[in-house]
Parts: structure tokens; sequence; C-alpha cells
């Protein structure tokens, strides 16, 4: 057994059978280990079993022995406990930029974190809604190329595609070129966006990465971000995507808010526990932030009814208040 070359390996392969066969609730036994290694062509017997697992303890893995619910070995820890798991499927099911296909490939993945069993109850579990993932396959070649052209300092080239309705109600997508300086990717609502700038203009733009074709990094230099941006040692993208509303661009404004007491929760939520809170009279809070004004704060803001009012500035009143007057138009003749 000592000249099978199989047995160099043997250690690697018990490990790997702890790893997917075993847990708390299910132990394997020296025997039935054995048995797994002989089904992958490596010879053991018991006692061999036993010091391999004493070395294995020694290196640092956590390997129990029980007899509840029957004698054996299992593996106690991992990489990711497997709540921590559910949670990573949770969220790649959640997420819309991720394909159906992908989806099924980067769970199957998730699942060899834990063992068998506990698998086969994620999967129980489990159902992808493949109406709301994204059909386009290219989207982790451009997460990888846009990551290199951010890191590189470089200027992408990419074909972008939006739908739009025809007059006779057909829908149709439209596509464009645009060559974009990027500076950071981030996920907002179920989408992961590219924040760039257009070499057409002075600002920055957001462009969904599901959206996106033919992503070329270019050898031409990127446009610095200090140039169409208010920072200068780092783009911080927590930052800014703290003042942006649902991906929607605008002038960076300061902003007086009139909250009723039960929205405390959603305001903090949206900006932050750092936010200082004003005593606002009669059950209300009033708070200033620095936000981009667009159609996604008014959005935002319209959700509350009468429980947010714009105290400051004028103009975001005016649109506030030019939007409600739309709305009372469109609706005040209906009982």
């Amino acid at each position: 057994m000592a000249g099978n070359p199989m047995q160099k390996l043997k250690i690697l392969y018990l490990l790997d059978i702890l790893k997917q066969y075993t847990d708390e609730e299910h132990p394997l036994s020296a025997a039935e280990l054995c048995e797994k290694l002989a089904s992958r062509g490596v010879p053991a017997e018991r006692k061999s079993i036993y010091s391999d697992i004493e070395a294995l303890q020694r290196y640092g893995v956590e390997i129990l022995s029980t007899r509840q619910p029957k004698a054996g070995y299992f593996l106690v820890t991992r990489d990711f406990e497997l709540p921590e798991v559910r949670l990573l499927i949770d969220a790649v099911q959640a997420a819309g930029f991720i394909t159906a296909r992908k989806t099924r490939l980067l769970t199957g993945k998730l699942e060899r974190l834990v063992s068998e069993s506990q698998a086969g109850k994620i999967q129980r579990q489990m159902y992808v809604d493949s109406r709301n993932k994204c059909e386009n396959e290219e989207i982790y070649y451009n997460i990888d190329l846009l990551n290199k052209a951010i890191e590189d300092a470089k200027k992408v080239e990419l074909t972008y595609s939006r739908r739009q309705l025809e007059e006779n109600r057909r829908i149709v997508t439209a596509s464009r070129q645009f060559v974009i300086s990027p500076y950071a990717l981030t996920w907002m609502n179920d989408h992961y966006y590219l924040i760039g700038n257009n070499q057409k203009y002075d600002n920055l733009m957001h462009l969904r990465v599901d959206r996106m074709r033919r992503v070329q990094v270019l050898e031409e230099a990127a446009r610095p971000f200090q140039e169409v941006s208010p920072y200068t040692e780092r783009f911080d993208t927590a930052d800014y995507v703290s003042r942006v509303f649902n991906m929607f661009g605008g002038e960076l404004q300061k902003i007086d808010l009139r909250c009723k007491s039960g929205l405390l929760e959603q305001v903090l939520d949206r900006f932050g526990e750092s936010i200082f809170i004003r005593d606002g009279g009669e059950g209300h809070f009033v708070f200033t932030v620095s936000a981009q004004v667009s159609e996604g704060l008014t959005g935002w803001l319209l959700q509350f009814g009468d429980g947010i009012e714009v105290l400051a500035p004028a103009d975001l009143r005016n649109q506030m208040g030019e939007k409600i007057a739309a709305l009372q138009k469109m609706y005040g003749g209906q009982e």
C-alpha cells in the first residue's frame, strides 16, 4: 500500500470527504471513511484513518468524534457557516443582473461550501425566478474588464442598449456607442452600475452593466475624476452613492427636510445615523443633508406623502409643488 502513489493524496481526499459528507447530524465512521476513500482509488485501513484525522487536527482542522446520532467523525468548522451560505445564495438569487444560468452555477458553487446534507436543505427552499433575471451573459466578462480599466485608469468603449416604446406600441432596443472614463462599480437597487464620465461632458454618468455589450479597454488614459467630481484623493463611492437617489444624476445641494417622527427609521436607513437631528415641533424633526436634486430624489420624497416636507432649497420645494399639482390634476376628477 505504501507504493501506491495515491497514498500521498489520501489525507487531502479524506479532508474533502469530511467537507462534503459530514456535519453534526451526519458523522462517518472510520470504516465508512475507508469506503469513501476506496471509491476514489485510495485504499486505506481504519488505523490509518485515526492517525490522518489526528494529523488534520494538529494542522488546525476542527474534527470531532461523536456517538450521536451514530458513532463517527464530522467536520465542525468551515470557511462559511450554513446561515452565511444561505445569505450569499439569497443575494445571488435576488440580483437581477445575474442571469438565470449563472445563478444556478454560482448557487452550485456556494452549496459546496457546506455538507451535502446541508446543501440539500438549501435546495428544497430555493427557487429562481427567471423573469427577474437579465439575459446578458457578457456581464461577468464586462465586470472584469471594467475593474481592470478602473485599476489601470484607462478609458473603455462600449455599446449601451435601452428599450424604447415606438408609436405602434412595439418595444424596440436602441443602442449607442460610448467612450467612458470609469471610476467605480456599485450595486444599487438590484442593478450593477458603472460610475464614470462621458468624454463629451463635464459630469458623472451612471450606466447599468447588464445593458452593456462589447466592452473594450482602450489604451487612452482615463480623465482624472478630480476634474468632474468633488473628490481629490480617491473616488469615494460610498459617499457618492449616499447622495444619489435611484442613480439619477443632478446638482449637489444642501437640503433641509422636516419629517414626522414616525419616519425616523426610514430616514436613518437612507442617510445614516450621523445626520444631525433638530427639533421640528409638533411631532416632527428637521435635518440637513447634501444630495443631488433629481427625479430620483423627488420620487423618493413623494412616496412619504405629507410625512416629509422640503424646507429648502426653494427650487426643490417648487419642484415638489409642481409634481403634487400634476398629480392632483391627474387624479382630481376621479371618484
